[in-house]
């Protein structure tokens, strides 16, 4: 079988914002139990520099929405970063989810040798889509993704490797 980029894309993503659904679920299962408002959850932090994990999770989302449509040669949808509680940032993932599984395989061919414009604060940065995939696109998701798991479970909430790898 030939791996092509639609199918690391969304085979990568997809399942990894599932999960997010599940840590998200699972914070607001956790907060009920132990009588918290879930308000603390979505404002926690691992470290003061760090950000809460409400912008975690707009981040991995839109890593995965932007990394996929510029892959694709798409614009991708713009949300807006005012999510405020555990339901709005899960509404936020699913809608992601939704956008990514929209996107026809089609519009990926080719994609490994698109050039892919980013921009970062004052600059863009420019590369092919291969090692955009791999050496941007991944590592941002990811790092989002397990933040959003720390916060959680440094904050009490039950998860553990099968959460993270969805097993």
């Amino acid at each position: 079988m030939k791996i092509s980029v639609q199918n690391v894309v969304i085979g990568t993503f997809v399942p990894n914002l599932e999960h997010l659904v599940v840590f998200l679920d699972k914070g607001a299962a956790h907060a009920t139990a132990k009588k918290f408002e879930t308000s603390v959850l979505v404002n926690a932090r691992l470290a003061p520099d760090m950000f809460p994990l409400s912008r975690q999770i707009q981040i991995a989302c839109d890593a995965a929405k932007n990394g996929s449509a510029r892959l694709a040669a798409q614009e991708a949808p713009k949300f807006e970063d005012k999510e405020t509680t555990l339901d709005e940032l899960r509404a936020r993932v699913v809608r992601t989810i939704e956008y990514l599984k929209s996107i026809p395989a089609s519009a990926f061919e080719g994609a490994e040798d698109r050039d892919i414009k980013i921009p970062v604060r004052e600059r863009t940065l420019e590369m092919k889509g291969l090692p955009y995939l791999t050496s941007w696109a991944l590592p941002n998701f990811y790092f989002h993704v397990t933040a959003s798991y720390a916060i959680l479970r440094h904050n009490g909430v039950e998860l553990g490797k099968n959460d993270f790898l969805g097993l």
